[in-house]
């Protein structure tokens, strides 16, 4: 526990206050309510600009290309969101360890673990890049891409993923800046980068018809503004690294710990990513590229959807690293019920308006009759999950922050591999219900996923700190 040895409050305090800068903020003291929704706030302003990013590409090549174009983003989009979001997962391991050691104090280990991740980053973008330009045909043909919508698919996703190192850029140095309590600045940055991408989308795909290209140039220079944003705001504020070449450094017990917190995280996103991918390709089957653009515009307005209980679960993360990191598990606990409560109350509200008006949700990303059929029965099936998800994100936010990624892991692969697949291929192709039975995939994993939570909250196991029991 020798991360942790200065950990009585005194000493805490002292070592805390050393680590403050305009980056820093501590959410282990004030009041919690106050705390979750100053952090939960720009964040979910920030998430909710950032998927403006894939609905302008939606939206606008909806309007300007058509279904082939809406479909080719919707697939290459999907691809990349595997990338992005493995690389995610071990960015919250780090975001865990830099929220727990400024809850206890630790500056030195907060130096070397800021180095360690973004050094790892760096590495990763560059292998990933140059693996994937070399797969990437293969990839788009495993998942039977319709043939009128793969030059698109494959033009987008080239793009992308030249474009991953500022991509891995962005979502790293923001969780970073998120686990250091501080959700405003990036907040600032991705709504200058979100109106830069909406411009450069008008210019690219409306002006210059480069379609699905230039959807996927307009989110990748804008990407790439935010990566330069973000680190020319922490240099200026004596942030731990200064991303000089020098600074670029693993530390090997660092990495080993981000790791041990992260990796379960890691195939946890991976796996629900590919999970993704294997609906795209039972989406495919049933109903070609009118299917694809449908389920493809309403997962936009999902992202909307979810997002104010994804800032909450993030909120909720963030103040209980912080606060198991300072011996505090009750305000961690009582952070968690607040966001149950208000996730439930906004999620809940987007089911009504999803089963009332679907049919108008999906004009906003094109007029084809048979896309908004086919999204129809889709949406109406998919919003039950909408019920359910709110209990699901915030106590799993919760347990992630007291380093409990392995539990986290396992029902992540229970929603998404074991519960979701075999449902959406069951429902939506051996009974023939189509897009509706795809649909009904996601509330039938999201329940199986809220039972198992509860069965382990019974147990008392989350009392426990997982980041300190590895340090030991």
């Amino acid at each position: 526990m020798g991360h942790f040895s200065g950990g009585e409050d005194s000493l805490r305090q002292n070592g805390y206050d050393n680590l403050m800068t305009p980056i820093s903020t501590d959410l282990s003291r004030g009041n919690v309510l106050s705390q979750l929704v100053r952090f939960a706030l720009p964040f979910l302003a920030s998430n909710i600009i950032q998927s403006l990013y894939n609905v302008a590409d939606m939206l606008i090549v909806g309007n300007f290309a058509g279904t082939g174009s809406m479909s080719g983003v919707n697939i290459g989009g999907q691809v990349t969101f595997i990338l992005t979001n493995t690389v995610i997962g071990l960015c919250m391991g780090a975001t865990v360890l830099i929220g727990q050691y400024l809850g206890a104090g630790n500056k030195e280990a907060l130096r070397r673990c800021t180095a360690t991740i973004i050094t790892l980053l760096v590495i990763l973008a560059v292998i990933i890049t140059g693996g994937m330009l070399i797969v990437k045909g293969a990839v788009l043909r495993l998942i039977r891409t319709p043939a009128e919508s793969y030059l698109e698919s494959d033009r987008y996703l080239t793009v992308t993923v030249i474009g991953v190192l500022f991509i891995f850029g962005y979502n790293a140095l923001a969780g970073i800046l998120r686990g250091m309590g501080n959700s405003k600045q990036p907040f600032y940055f991705i709504m200058i980068a979100c109106i830069t991408n909406i411009v450069l989308d008008l210019i690219f795909v409306a002006l210059f018809h480069w379609d699905a290209l230039g959807a996927a140039l307009a989110t990748v220079i804008s990407q790439a503004l935010c990566v330069v944003l973000c680190i020319t705001y922490m240099v200026r504020n004596d942030f731990q690294f200064d991303f000089r070449l020098r600074s670029f450094r693993i530390y090997r017990d660092q990495l080993i710990l981000i790791f041990k917190v992260g990796l379960p995280t890691c195939i946890q996103n991976s796996v629900t990513s590919l999970s993704f991918l294997f609906i795209t390709t039972i989406v495919n089957i049933v109903g070609g590229v009118s299917a694809s653009a449908a389920v493809g515009a309403f997962g936009k307005f999902n992202s909307f959807a979810f997002m104010p209980t994804m800032a909450m679960s993030a909120s909720v993360s963030a103040m209980s690293a912080q606060n198991f990191g300072a011996g505090r598990v009750e305000r961690a606990v009582h952070a968690c019920r607040i966001g149950i409560v208000f996730s439930v109350i906004v999620t809940w509200a987007f089911f009504a308006l999803v089963m009332l008006f679907p049919e108008a949700v999906l004009r906003l990303f094109g007029d084809d009759p048979q896309m908004i059929r086919d999204g129809t029965a889709y949406a109406r099936s998919f919003a039950w999950d909408f019920l359910i998800i709110p209990f699901v994100f915030c106590i799993n936010g919760f347990l992630i922050g007291g380093g409990h990624t392995f539990f986290t892991m396992v029902n992540s692969l229970l929603s998404s591999v074991i519960l979701r697949i075999p449902v959406c291929y069951i429902f939506g192709i051996s009974l023939g219900w189509g897009l509706r039975g795809v649909g009904l995939g996601a509330p039938a994993a999201s329940a199986g996923v809220l039972l198992l939570i509860i069965v382990y909250m019974c147990t008392g196991k989350w009392k426990h700190n997982a980041v300190r029991h590895a340090m030991s």
